[in-house]
């Protein structure tokens, strides 16, 4: 237990040690002729640069932001071409079925003629 709590006493000590600040005083002149001074203090940690880890996570989001608007973009275009070709498709489908109509009803025809002549030639 010992061990362990002087281990998380060297990590603290050194996390804080890793530690920057800086303090920025900056004066504005104003309009009237008044000075407004100002002080910040930036505390930065020797480990995490935030500005870095922040300007990742916007890059992040602008390539999945551009990535989500491709895959959109991608998926109307497919249901556009779907559409189109199921038009296809069924145009098609019609087509086939007046042939196969045409067909029968010309099948239908010859059997006919065919039968008129058997029956023709039995009378003989």
């Amino acid at each position: 237990m010992k061990k362990q709590i002087l281990a998380a006493t060297a990590v603290l000590a050194f996390l804080m040690s890793c530690t920057k600040s800086t303090t920025k005083i900056e004066k504005v002149e104003n309009p009237d002729g008044t000075t407004t001074t100002t002080t910040v203090t930036e505390t930065h940690s020797g480990l995490v640069d935030t500005a870095k880890v922040d300007k990742a996570k916007s890059d992040v989001k602008n390539t999945l932001d551009k990535t989500g608007d491709k895959i959109d973009e991608t998926a109307k275009k497919t249901k556009e071409n779907l559409n189109e070709v199921g038009k296809d498709i069924k145009q098609g489908a019609k087509e086939t079925g007046k042939d196969v109509k045409e067909a029968a009803a010309k099948g239908a025809e010859k059997l006919e003629e065919g039968a008129k002549k058997l029956k023709e030639d039995l009378k003989k």
